[in-house]
């Protein structure tokens, strides 16, 4: 016989006990991250875009709130379990671990709410991937940014105060008597589990009842408004994002490729047939002959920010960026504006011009240990056979990114940094101020044959360039800018620095030019979606960079008008400009010159007239050229696969292409 199951009432009071409190705990987290995410909204509301309405802000705060649940979920988890661990001991202590629990997850929740503020202004996102970009970065540099540009003492005080303020409403809350609410019969206490079930469920789910209707990060962009889907997502979700794309990325590098699937992505990269096991037969190129008389000199200038939008006609009166389109309306010049960085950050840019690679999710910087031999696609080795001896320019330390190990392990034969330069002002925290990197540069340069990379700093957050002693037009800059924008002096202080950099790089170009009349000067940004003025840039505006070509003999129309690329497609370009007819040399990218119409990298491709994300199965353009030749979609997104796919094995596994490659390498894991 089963004895009939039943719970004394001193049994019953002290489960109840424990669901209360945990149903206040929830109760005060779900308000905490709604108010945060209200005031997130009022607070930054010029990001909005005017094509949004009421009806956005109230979708995307009440799906919001169905996602927060999920965190909230966590969160009371946390708690309870501290709850029921200091009951082991005695109900006080239940009550006191709970408590500390509490107040460390508010404290850190107002943290990371202080941060998302600063966050979203640099990144146009909430916490994302660039997280864990951050451990590969100068940490000193990086502190000594939070604290000048971002006043971290600031926020950090702010923050701690606030959760301070939110523990104390906690304590009170705690222990408000909800007796009278709370139903006393059996039946009602099945309706308070039954509620409590309701709540565990929608937290499992994010706000719905199974995993096959939950929302998620992935699907949760359900307003046409950027900042509201980004709105959204609690600090706690994004960051559950920025982790699982890294994880999604760790474990996709081409992870997802077959070896056949390489061979079949390296035969449509190159036109030739899928027979051959080796990398290098697809890559290697032959020169169809110079174009232009070899040059003394080659200066290859990665600049800091420099995005294509101040060249832009309808940005003319700011005149941020007179120096380069300068040079652009001369004879000697040309031009390409449809053309993509490798990446998001400047060692995605640092990667794809030393070893023409795309971005495949690989931190080649930290593989300098298992590089035996440069790769054969390295700029600098090759640019050695044609004569030049390489030389990397960096006005930053030498430990950023493992960047001298890198570049040298690449074939440069020399590596200066900012220990090297003579600093006439006091620079930032990243490095040297872009005039003292120029002035090294010059007095460097002999009269032998050189190829060179410059990678300047200047403009870069925390903005710390003396513009006033540098005789920035500020008031000018101003009165361009329309009303809303003249009161913002740090977009004022941002314009100023791409002004300083633009006028530097100017400078140099004609000092260089002066000593050694038949260099060639070839100018790119290292990235862009930084800054602009709008709170909602095009995609275009947002991610295009120039790719400028200047020198004794080129042309204007040396570039076809429907040219297209992405850093990847330098070094190949510079080949056909220079090397003689049959040159042998390896590259993913290829040269504009020869009627490159599509330019891509992690995450995005352009042509000549549209711009558009290839993370998707279809690829959706957004024009920004009334005139232009569409591209067919399929090859878009074929053609950004490939040039990662490639990159990816060459990288990781070498030249041959072998399924037993990926075994091994399994095997080891």
């Amino acid at each position: 016989m089963f004895r009939k199951f039943s719970l004394s009432e001193n049994k019953w009071n002290e489960i109840f006990n424990v669901l209360i409190k945990g149903l206040k705990c929830y109760l005060y987290f779900w308000l905490i991250l709604s108010f945060f995410r209200i005031v997130f909204i009022i607070n930054m509301h010029d990001y909005i875009s005017e094509q949004s309405n009421f009806t956005d802000i109230e979708n995307a705060l009440f799906l919001g709130m169905r996602m927060s649940m999920q965190t909230v979920g966590i969160m009371v988890s946390v708690a309870l379990f501290a709850l029921l661990l200091g009951r082991i001991f005695s109900v006080r202590w239940g009550t006191i671990l709970m408590n500390v629990a509490v107040l460390l997850e508010l404290a850190i929740a107002c943290i990371l709410f202080a941060a998302r503020f600063p966050y979203y202004r640099v990144y146009h996102s909430g916490f994302n991937q660039m997280l864990f970009t951050a451990v590969h970065e100068d940490w000193s540099a990086l502190f000594q940014t939070m604290i000048e540009q971002f006043s971290l003492p600031v926020r950090l005080s702010g923050a701690v105060f606030f959760a301070a303020i939110l523990f104390f409403l906690w304590k009170k809350f705690l222990v408000l008597n909800v007796s009278k609410i709370l139903p006393e019969h059996l039946n009602g206490r099945v309706l308070f589990l039954l509620i409590i079930f309701l709540l565990a469920r929608f937290s499992l789910f994010g706000g719905s009842w199974s995993w096959q209707s939950q929302i998620d990060w992935e699907n949760s962009a359900i307003t046409k408004d950027a900042f509201l889907n980004e709105v959204i997502l609690d600090d706690g979700q994004a960051i559950y994002r920025a982790y699982r794309m890294q994880q999604r990325n760790a474990g996709s590098n081409g992870l997802s490729y077959t070896a056949e699937d390489v061979k079949q992505f390296a035969a449509a990269l190159s036109g030739k047939k899928t027979g051959n096991s080796s990398i290098d037969h697809y890559l290697v190129k032959q020169a169809q002959g110079a174009i232009i008389k070899k040059p003394g000199h080659i200066f290859l200038i990665i600049s800091e920010s420099y995005a294509n939008w101040p060249l832009l006609d309808e940005y003319a009166d700011l005149h941020i960026a007179d120096g380069v389109k300068e040079l652009i309306a001369q004879k000697d010049t040309a031009y390409c504006s449809s053309f993509l960085p490798n990446g998001s950050s400047t060692v995605n840019a640092l990667m794809g011009t030393v070893t023409n690679f795309a971005d495949a999710n690989l931190y080649l910087t930290t593989m300098v240990d298992k590089m035996k031999e440069p790769y054969s696609t390295a700029t600098a080795p090759q640019m050695k056979k044609l004569g030049y001896a390489p030389n990397f320019y960096y006005a930053g330390p030498s430990s950023w990114e493992n960047i001298e190990k890198f570049t040298k392990a690449q074939g440069f034969d020399n590596f200066y940094s900012r220990n090297d330069l003579t600093e006439t002002s006091k620079g930032s925290v990243w490095g040297a101020d872009d005039k003292d990197l120029y002035n090294f540069v010059l007095a460097n340069t002999d009269e032998s044959s050189s190829f060179n990379v410059i990678l300047n700093v200047s403009n870069h957050s925390p903005f710390e360039v003396d513009l006033k002693a540098n005789d920035f037009p500020s008031g000018q800059v101003t009165d361009a800018l329309a009303p809303q924008y003249r009161n913002d002096e740090q977009l004022l202080k941002e314009l100023g620095h791409f002004w300083y950099a633009d006028k530097m790089l100017a400078d140099f170009i004609d000092a260089m030019k002066n000593k050694y009349p038949d260099s060639l000067f070839i100018i790119v940004g290292d990235h862009a979606d930084r800054y602009n003025i709008e709170k909602n840039p095009s995609m275009y505006k947002r991610y295009a960079i120039p790719f400028i070509i200047n020198g004794r003999g080129i042309s204007r129309n040396l570039l076809p008008k429907d040219a297209a690329g992405s850093q990847i497609d330098i070094f190949p370009t510079l080949v056909e400009l220079i090397a003689p007819k049959g040159f042998t040399y390896y590259s993913v990218g290829r040269s504009l010159t020869l009627n490159n119409k599509i330019g891509a990298n992690y995450a995005f491709a352009i042509t000549n007239n549209s711009i558009g994300k290839t993370e998707e199965d279809q690829f959706i353009p957004e024009v920004f050229a009334e005139t232009g030749t569409t591209q067919d979609s399929a090859a878009i997104l074929q053609y950004a696969d490939a040039i990662r796919a490639v990159s990816w094995w060459k990288a990781e596994y070498g030249d041959k292409i072998d399924s037993a490659v990926l075994k091994l390498a399994a095997d080891s894991q």
